[in-house]
């Protein structure tokens, strides 16, 4: 008998190596990119399972898989999408799992479990430190473990600010329940801040329509968690870390991310304004239609929450909150979409053809041709990604074609504003609804780069040119 079991652990030790070796192995020929992937999957996958649990589902309710799937996919990527209704078949506990898993989502794998590395005081490799500075965006790998403490403590700290302000100010709503209070105020900053957009009552934040108090602070929130993690550290760094040797200067993303987030803000909000004036807005009051078209543009960009009712709203105005809605958050944060630098880019290379120069400028800085390259890859893959969708969901769901842009536009932006036809989407149309939440949470580079082998080399072989006739 020992000798068996003696002969069974040698089968499963290889050359002295255990399965977790063997994983550890395969998972160093991976390249970075393909290694966040492959977490965001299975973080995909323990989601399911653990929304699968009974403890997670209110008694009596009965979750086909499908949906069960459907909504993991929709909190890790943090889209808020349902096909479900979130407060009726989910349990409290389940409701504190969905929090947790919009954590994972919008923080990102790697970054949580660096967090809990460092709680458990234990040394981040150089590998881990590469994996971060890879699910962050971020160019190189100094000071890394600095700037992933000062993003936990910033968000966490935001959410946790934004929850007691709500709290607090939900208690008459909630006739004097405190704890209910405070626990939908954390629920409702957490939502916000992580940009999932999900909603436990059933109405979202459409009691509020005329309460531009949450609505205010509900846009902070969005904005906290959109704007971009280096806009929040280096705002921080320029009020508490101020040096008078060194003059402060803020980096040319947190410049042209921050300018472009609020312009679109700013523009997009207008415009809803000024054309759902004879509209929906009509015989309101100035400041409720302002208010409300602002929320929405910002709740657009990947939030999802909703103080009005989309569905109700004229084609050019959903056609506007489509494409902030494609346009999505800014590059590290929780949002999704092409983010708001490729925009930038894009925008300021057209300008640039216009005017005939051959480079870029702006801030008085130049930009890199292959950042350029890589915006336009972006901007191009994800307008024919969402188009295909938008194709083939017309032929797989009986729905009007105005619902369906905005429904696949909200999943690639992960934002979660919909018309009422997630609950009636097909298991076909379900699916595709999954991938584009998948691929607009990943980013539609980390998607393009990650067909990449780890030893891959550009090729070095030039062929002789020839013009050709464009236009």
């Amino acid at each position: 008998m020992l000798e068996k079991k003696r002969n069974k652990r040698d089968n499963y030790m290889i050359g002295g190596n255990s399965w977790r070796g063997r994983a550890r192995a395969r998972m160093s020929r991976l390249t970075p990119i393909q290694v966040i992937i492959t977490f965001y999957f299975l973080s995909i996958t323990f989601a399911t399972a653990l929304l699968s649990m009974p403890f997670t589902q209110k008694p009596g309710v009965k979750i086909p898989f499908i949906d069960t799937l459907f909504t993991a996919a929709s909190s890790v990527s943090v889209t808020g999408l349902a096909s479900v209704n979130v407060g009726e078949s989910y349990s409290r506990a389940g409701i504190w799992v969905l929090m947790g898993i919009f954590q994972v989502g919008g923080l990102g794998v790697m970054m949580l479990s660096t967090f809990f590395y460092l709680v458990l005081k234990r040394r981040v490799g150089l590998r881990q430190r590469q994996l971060i500075m890879t699910d962050t965006n971020q160019f190189s790998m100094s000071g890394m473990v600095r700037m992933l403490r000062e993003i936990l403590v910033l968000i966490f700290g935001i959410q946790i600010i934004g929850g007691l302000i709500l709290g607090i100010y939900f208690i008459p709503f909630y006739k004097g329940d405190v704890g209910e209070a405070m626990f939908q105020g954390l629920f409702n900053s957490v939502s916000a801040v992580t940009n999932a957009g999900v909603d436990i009552t059933g109405y979202s934040l459409t009691p509020f329509v005329t309460d531009y108090f949450v609505q205010f602070i509900t846009i902070l929130l969005i904005i906290a968690g959109g704007i971009g993690f280096p806009v929040l550290i280096e705002t921080r760094r320029f009020l508490f870390e101020k040096n008078t040797l060194i003059p402060f200067r803020f980096s040319l993303f947190v410049k042209v991310t921050t300018v472009t987030y609020m312009a679109l803000l700013v523009i997009g909000g207008l415009l809803i304004w000024a054309m759902e004036s004879q509209h929906y807005f009509k015989g309101t009051s100035i400041d409720e239609g302002f208010f409300n078209s602002m929320f929405l543009s910002a709740t657009s960009r990947s939030a999802g929450l909703s103080t009005i009712d989309t569905s109700a709203l004229t084609d050019p105005t959903l056609l506007v909150v489509s494409a902030l809605m494609f346009i999505g958050a800014s590059p590290s944060s929780v949002g999704g979409g092409i983010r708001t630098t490729t925009f930038a880019i894009t925008i300021l290379f057209l300008y640039s053809v216009i005017r005939g120069r051959n480079h870029i400028y702006i801030f008085g800085r130049e930009l890199y041709q292959e950042d350029v390259r890589k915006a336009l890859a972006v901007a191009i893959f994800g307008t024919l990604l969402c188009v295909g969708a938008i194709t083939v969901l017309g032929y797989t769901e009986q729905a009007e074609l105005m619902a369906i842009i905005v429904e696949v536009f909200s999943a690639f932006g992960t934002c979660g504003l919909s018309m009422g036809l997630t609950d009636d989407l097909s298991y076909f149309g379900k699916i595709i609804i999954i991938l584009l939440m998948f691929i607009g949470r990943v980013g539609i580079m980390y998607m393009m780069l990650s067909f990449r082998s780890k030893d891959g080399k550009k090729n070095a072989i030039r062929l002789p040119k020839e013009k050709i006739i464009t236009g």
